[in-house]
């Protein structure tokens, strides 16, 4: 069952995580490099009307709460932190994503928007467990998934790089 993504904001003890909005997307845009998409599926979108193109198809998902992007931010300033996504919400196992802003990389802010998404989503979506895809060379992301207590169930070849998905169970 879907999500009402409207009403939702959780807070960490740093940040503020609400559904990604028009009004998010250029100072997302501006963080978005090819150093931080290294370990990424996808490449840096080459301009603000591409990425409009890709952010335009997340905002039906979040507002029937299928696929929901969440924007991080900073609860001191609203600074944009990053994105984090709670993906395939009507699964027995909705899959997790994020990515932090270079400049505020070795802060545990992943670990926190992470932890504190699975314990809200932990109350709204019917899941076995979360699984969290990284790439195998990403220590700093297999360093969240394994705080919250996750484990390799799986490892995938792709043409960008290797990946393991963790198993994460639900907070």
């Amino acid at each position: 069952m879907p999500v009402d993504s409207h009403p939702i904001r959780i807070l960490s003890q740093r940040l503020t995580i609400e559904p990604f909005c028009e009004q998010d997307a250029a100072e997302s845009f501006a963080c978005i490099t090819p150093t931080l998409t290294r370990y990424m599926s996808w490449e840096p979108p080459a301009s603000l009307e591409e990425y409009a193109q890709v952010w335009g198809r997340w905002l039906p998902a979040i507002a029937d709460g299928s696929d929901i992007v969440f924007t991080i931010r900073e609860r001191v300033g609203a600074r944009f932190t990053g994105l984090v996504g709670l993906h395939h919400t009507g699964s027995e196992t909705p899959e997790l994503g994020i990515w932090v802003r270079e400049d505020k990389h070795g802060l545990g802010l992943g670990g926190e928007a992470v932890r504190a998404v699975v314990q809200w989503a932990s109350q709204w979506v019917v899941a076995k467990y979360f699984i969290y895809p990284v790439a195998t060379q990403n220590r700093a992301s297999r360093r969240i998934a394994e705080a919250l207590g996750g484990v390799v169930i799986e490892r995938r070849m792709a043409e960008k790089y290797d990946s393991v998905v963790y198993q994460i169970p639900g907070g």
